[in-house]
């Protein structure tokens, strides 16, 4: 009967710390993180906890969009927990799935939580087409790049001189704009 408690924010920048503290409160013996989209179908903390619950564990999260942004992926980990007798606390919405009533507020708030992420989409795919159509949205302006700024980074983090990190941020690049940059100078200038 273990106290299983899963984290997850949406990129590397966002802190954990509040959902941590939260995890405190609860008492939880062990805890899961990870820093990555809820709508990557490749988490690999969440596939860990998931094979690591046992029956009468309780799994602690702070909010069910943290654990499956669409109905079918939120309703498949539960369906997980379920078949291995998992209790699952959310502390935002106040479920327990102990409970009837817990089990039925999670159906109801999974539905609404796409439904809303549905109806965002679709306003913003719409307002882009109105501002296209009035000659007011070009997309996002590509990130020009100094190639030759790059090469002399490139060649100091293949001499082990800088880390990937170091070389990222003296280019002001996040990491996978840095890596598709530097497959395409590998292409053009290696």
């Amino acid at each position: 009967m273990g106290r299983i408690g899963y984290i997850r924010v949406s990129t590397e920048h966002q802190e954990t710390a509040r959902q941590e503290a939260l995890m405190e409160q609860y008492k939880v013996e062990r805890i899961f993180a990870e820093k990555m989209s809820g709508k990557n179908a490749d988490r690999p903390e969440l596939k860990a906890m998931l094979e690591y619950v046992r029956e009468g564990d309780t799994l602690y999260i702070e909010s069910i969009s943290r654990l499956g942004r669409s109905t079918r992926d939120l309703l498949n980990i539960i369906d997980v927990l379920q078949r291995k007798n998992v209790t699952l606390v959310s502390s935002k919405e106040n479920i327990d799935t102990n409970t009837p009533q817990g089990r039925f507020v999670l159906s109801i708030f999974a539905a609404l939580s796409e439904l809303e992420r549905e109806q965002t989409l679709q306003r913003q795919r719409e307002g882009i087409a109105i501002a296209k159509a009035q000659g007011k949205y070009k997309g996002r302006q590509p990130i020009s790049t100094d190639w030759v700024k790059f090469g002399q980074l490139y060649e100091q983090w293949k001499a082990e001189e800088i880390t990937a990190v170091e070389f990222q941020k003296e280019m002001g690049l996040r990491a996978n704009t840095f890596y598709r940059r530097l497959k395409e100078y590998k292409r053009k200038f290696t």
